[in-house]
């Protein structure tokens, strides 16, 4: 049973950002910071990735633990209630996510993933980390969002 009426609950579930998330913005400012260019939720690509740098032929998704069912993570919790209902959302978010990453590693680009616990935890580690990542993936730009 739900603590919150339906109406309270589907308005809660609303405000639920897909873009310009916190862990979105510290990447993004992070990577602005350091002289990186990006776009920014590139329709033109598979899943439209939240950051593309197509310089690099990166595409990064900063993706949420609960809702991309991190392996491991504690954020990654299941919902009692309607367990059923979450589990098979849980696996289409799964399957979407490997699917595009597929999709964009068949067109060429590199895909990196940072998870929101790890900006939680050891952000500026994390975040060095994503430029050494970056910076080993440099290639012509050829890419079609040049």
């Amino acid at each position: 049973m739900d603590v919150v009426d339906a109406a309270t609950r589907s308005r809660m579930m609303k405000g639920i950002r897909s873009k310009d998330t916190r862990p979105e913005i510290t990447v993004r400012k992070y990577l602005h910071a350091q002289g990186f260019r990006y776009r920014l939720h590139s329709r033109k690509l598979p899943g439209s990735p939240d950051l593309v740098l197509p310089r690099y032929r990166v595409a990064i998704f900063v993706h949420g633990c609960f809702w991309h069912r991190h392996q491991g993570c504690k954020y990654a919790t299941n919902p009692a209630n309607n367990a059923e209902r979450w589990k098979l959302k849980f696996d289409a978010n799964t399957e979407r996510d490997a699917r595009k990453e597929a999709m964009l590693r068949a067109a060429g680009w590199r895909v990196l993933v940072v998870w929101e616990c790890e900006l939680r935890h050891t952000p500026e580690e994390r975040l060095r980390q994503l430029v050494n990542d970056i910076a080993d993936t440099r290639s012509p730009p050829s890419s079609p969002l040049d």
